[in-house]
């Protein structure tokens, strides 16, 4: 069973090595929250991750080097970001509640917020469809790549597309917004399947490379895109019977847009401390999205939920997986003790429209089942998986869901850093055979 979320006083207490009266004056400070349990006999008990934050705190400064060390995994903080918060249970973007951003805002807007700071900033190409030059030569890649998962499909068409744009290389912080809403609608067309070869439309599949020392085509064609927001597009090519999904792709896409300092989006900032392009910094996003990790442990919930015939047999399942000394995928997040607020919510507005959905009936027994056993509450992953069995997405339906969202906030993170204009290159710390002196 995984440790209580809480400590008693006396328990606080040793852990940090102080009197009770030190463990009050902490949390009169604000630096350990607390909350009652016996009002009568003024029992209190104490949160355990300001407890060990604390105490790692103390330790820190005790051993600086410690906190290098630390530092890189779930530890103190290491690069400074206006983006986004995660404080007390809830994720903020530049400081508004994403839980509000869900509920009055687009895709869109919330890409102008990471990226210019406003909802409503005017970044040309964003809100308004623009007409994407797509040459003949990136057309008849993407029809070769059909049969491909989408997230992969992004990486392969990605540097064709930045081949065919100059501006790509101005770093400057408004032309790589403009950059972004140009890589975020291309993204979206290659998803909504957009850039589909067409019968009569003069375009050949590539039968084998060009001649050497040809010049590729100029851009000679526009995206055939569909018309509406971002997420009304998606639900128009995935689901074009149910309207009721837009919404629910637009709460999926806000809540993946940015989640501070994960694996991708610091490989984003080194990336672009490198002085890389945007369409650089997405695909290096891309690569760290897809590991097992990261967005691709989506695949191991779907793998997991069809181990389950029924919802009867949710409990015999998870049982079986911690007999075998196997985590349950989908459940728990380091930085959401009491929950994961993205998962929440999403899970709770599918239900919503969907309430008879059996793969909505199948996530509430998982769940629930889940929190019995081992205490966890589900997260992100388990969510968007959810929501393609839901929605019956494509199939990497969830990942692609993942990196549609999350390219916003790369971008987001690229502009920071380039504004920086500071190279990131951590030295490290040698353990190997000392040299060798003749």
């Amino acid at each position: 069973m995984p440790p209580s979320a809480y400590l008693t006083a006396q328990e606080a207490a040793a852990e940090l090595g102080v009197t009770r009266a030190t463990l009050y004056a902490y949390v009169s400070r604000g630096m350990i929250r607390s909350e009652a349990v016996d009002e009568a006999k003024r029992e209190r008990r104490y949160w355990r991750e300001d407890i060990e934050k604390l105490k790692m705190r103390k330790e820190q400064r005790r051993n600086p080097a410690k906190l290098v060390e630390t530092a890189l995994h779930w530890g103190e903080p290491l690069l400074e970001s206006a983006l986004t918060l995660i404080q007390d249970g809830h994720l903020y973007y530049r400081g508004y509640d994403v839980l509000y951003l869900i509920a009055n805002h687009t895709v869109e807007e919330v890409a102008a917020l990471l990226w210019a700071g406003d909802l409503q900033a005017e970044i040309p190409g964003l809100r308004d469809l623009p007409q994407l030059p797509i040459s003949p030569r990136l057309r008849a890649v993407s029809f070769q790549l059909a049969g491909l998962p989408l997230v992969e499909r992004f990486q392969i068409l990605l540097p064709l597309a930045e081949a065919d744009h100059l501006a790509a290389y101005d770093l400057r912080p408004a032309v790589v917004a403009q950059t972004g809403a140009r890589i975020l609608h291309l993204l979206v067309a290659i998803a909504a399947g957009d850039l589909a070869v067409k019968a009569g439309d003069g375009v050949e599949p590539l039968a084998s490379p060009p001649p050497k020392g040809s010049t590729p085509s100029a851009p000679d064609a526009t995206i055939d895109s569909k018309t509406g927001t971002i997420a009304q597009r998606l639900q128009q090519s995935w689901t074009p019977e149910e309207p009721r999904a837009a919404e629910l792709i637009n709460t999926a896409l806000i809540l993946c847009a940015d989640h501070e300092l994960n694996v991708s989006s610091f490989t984003a900032h080194c990336v672009a401390s490198a002085g890389a392009t945007p369409y650089q910094v997405v695909i290096a996003g891309l690569a760290a999205l897809q590991g097992v990790k990261h967005g691709r442990n989506t695949e191991r919930v779907e793998v997991f939920l069809k181990e389950i015939d029924d919802p009867t047999q949710v409990r015999q399942a998870l049982a079986g997986r911690l007999k075998r000394g196997e985590t349950v995928p989908g459940f728990g997040h380091p930085l959401y003790p009491e929950g994961d607020p993205r998962a929440k919510v999403l899970l709770e507005r599918i239900a919503a429209v969907y309430p008879e959905a059996a793969a909505v009936k199948l996530a509430g027994a998982v769940a629930a089942e889940a929190l019995n056993l081992i205490g966890e509450a589900p997260n992100i992953d388990f969510g968007l998986v959810i929501l393609a069995q839901t929605l019956k997405l494509p199939p990497g339906g969830p990942i692609a869901l993942f990196a549609l969202g999350r390219m916003m906030g790369w971008i987001g993170h690229a502009i920071e850093q380039y504004q920086l204009d500071r190279i990131i290159r951590p030295r490290a710390k040698y353990v190997g055979n000392p040299p060798l002196r003749s």
